[in-house]
């Protein structure tokens, strides 16, 4: 069977990739700009699979779209690809065959016959249409289908026999069944393969050039920035949806209050440190002091609770002055629940002593394997000095609106599924449902205002979904680390002036808090 690399001067480089992604997977999932060139590339694709031998991986290929002129074009795009390939095949032909479920009736089709036995068949989008059909199955502007679920679970059920179903569309509303396919796939729900395609992406991979290669005009820039002016004018108020790949939002709502609740369990610790407004003045040795003090009364008796058996991971979202950091910790059960062991809450608290409460947390973890940590702005310093103690623990992130829209699916569907156990808490659950959907993607949207003098920005919610994130990332190998003997000292601060620095009890002096475990201080 030949592939895209066989004629690399014919394809975009996005139609190569959706022919390789095809080859490489059972499911192929496209959401796509309007007029990219998909329908075309994959009439090759079709002639090229149809026209294999059963040895070289050929099978029949069963194309749908939502029209009659549709399913016409493609099968034409079919032969058209099989002249040009130099596959032996029949002209198009129109025919029809039995209903499945009316004898009394017949479904009318298009196909090209190839010399491999095998055919490329153009159907109309009805569910019956595939029964008792084998082989790589398109369905083309899915979303646009009349009941795309049920054609969905008809073209699925190919899968079991080794079948091949390709699902590209433009986008027709958040609540469409395709994009529920779209999360489910991004999400991990249902295995497969995403690709995405905006139309500035399109051009930046060439296809005004080929169009302009096509029509026999010459391109240049300006031309093409004409031409995308010209083409944004047309669909005016639907030039998101249908060039931009973002849906049009149903509610809004990314987390339904119900759902957080019904997901959420009792006795979650969730713990919050609020530091003095002028806490930020205060002597090193003071600070470090009434920090370590609410770590050991507070943190301590959580974490020396922890199973020791199972691997922990963290999330952390960064706040100083107007909004809070949050440290979310997930372990993951032998079941791979993700079950939230613990919830910190800084308000107000000062860089040094976010990350000496950072360091006393992640140094008694049991298993600590992971983390991800926000690097934006003022959170670079935390993430920093955690990537300089826990090495590749830390993965530092960097918010963007493809990270939201990658790392948010995954998140819902665990909470979705049962899989995602949350905290019973009034303000983590507010700003879970702080995430909206904006441009197609979940996000925070706006502040909710706690008090008189605080607000919360969604912080917890995206700390969960960096602690999400972080479980699902590769596990880190674990090395054996003894237990401190009973009876050690507990450190203590030795202020010395200038020299001052944490003293173990029994005159030796380091520069950071130590790392201690067990119940003997």
């Amino acid at each position: 069977m030949s592939s895209a690399a066989d004629h690399p001067d014919v394809f975009l480089p996005y139609q190569q990739t959706l022919w390789q992604t095809i080859e490489g997977n059972q499911l192929t999932v496209v959401e796509k700009s309007r007029r990219t060139g998909f329908s075309w590339a994959l009439g090759a694709i079709a002639a090229s699979v149809a026209g294999a031998s059963r040895a070289a991986g050929g099978q029949d290929v069963l194309y749908m779209g939502y029209e009659k002129d549709m399913t016409r074009e493609f099968i034409d795009y079919v032969a058209e690809a099989a002249k040009s390939f130099q596959i032996a095949a029949s002209a198009v032909e129109e025919f029809v065959f039995p209903d499945p479920d009316r004898p009394d009736k017949t479904i009318g089709a298009f196909r090209v016959k190839f010399a491999s036995g095998f055919e490329a068949i153009a159907l109309p989008s009805v569910p019956r249409a595939l029964r008792g059909k084998q082989g790589l199955v398109i369905l083309d502007e899915a979303a646009f289908m009349d009941d795309l679920p049920e054609v969905l679970k008809s073209a699925l059920a190919l899968l079991i026999w080794g079948g091949k179903v390709v699902v590209v569309s433009t986008h027709n509303g958040e609540a469409n069944a395709f994009n529920g396919l779209v999360n489910d796939v991004r999400g991990g729900r249902q295995k497969g393969a995403l690709l995405r395609l905006t139309f500035d992406e399109a051009l930046a991979q060439g296809l005004y050039r080929r169009i302009c290669l096509t029509r026999g005009i010459a391109w240049t820039p300006e031309a093409e920035a004409a031409w995308r002016t010209e083409i944004l004018a047309i669909y005016r108020d639907n030039a998101d949806e249908e060039l931009h790949v973002i849906p049009n939002p149903a509610s809004g709502v990314y987390l339904p209050g119900t759902l957080i609740e019904a997901r959420s369990v009792e006795g979650i610790p969730v713990l919050r440190f609020n530091g003095p407004t002028d806490m930020a003045l205060w002597p090193e040795a003071q600070r470090r002091t009434q920090v370590l003090d609410w770590c050991e009364a507070e943190i301590l008796p959580v974490v020396a609770a922890l199973d020791t058996s199972e691997p922990h991971v963290m999330g952390e979202d960064f706040g100083r002055i107007r909004d809070l950091t949050v440290l979310w910790v997930l372990a993951i059960g032998a079941s791979t629940v993700r079950q939230t062991r613990l919830v910190i809450e800084l308000r107000g608290t000062p860089f040094e002593q976010q990350r000496d409460i950072l360091f006393y947390l992640c140094d008694r973890l049991p298993k600590f394997s992971r983390a991800k940590m926000d690097k934006g702005g003022n959170g670079a310093y935390l993430a920093e000095v955690a990537l300089q103690r826990y090495g590749s623990r830390i993965e530092a992130v960097q918010f963007s609106e493809e990270w939201y829209r990658t790392e948010m699916p995954p998140m819902k569907a665990a909470i979705e599924d049962g899989m995602f156990v949350l905290p019973r808490d009034r303000d983590v659950h507010t700003d879970l449902r702080s995430l909206k959907l904006i441009r197609g993607v979940a996000r925070v949207a706006e502040r909710t205002r706690v008090d008189e003098t605080a607000s919360r920005h969604g912080d917890a919610a995206i700390a969960a979904a960096l602690a999400y994130s972080a479980s699902r990332a590769e596990p880190m190998a674990y090395e054996y680390e003894g237990a401190p003997q009973r009876g050690l000292p507990r450190p203590v601060w030795r202020d010395r002036g200038d020299d001052a620095d944490w003293d173990d009890g029994d005159g030796a002096r380091g520069g950071s808090m130590p790392v201690l475990r067990g119940a003997g201080w």
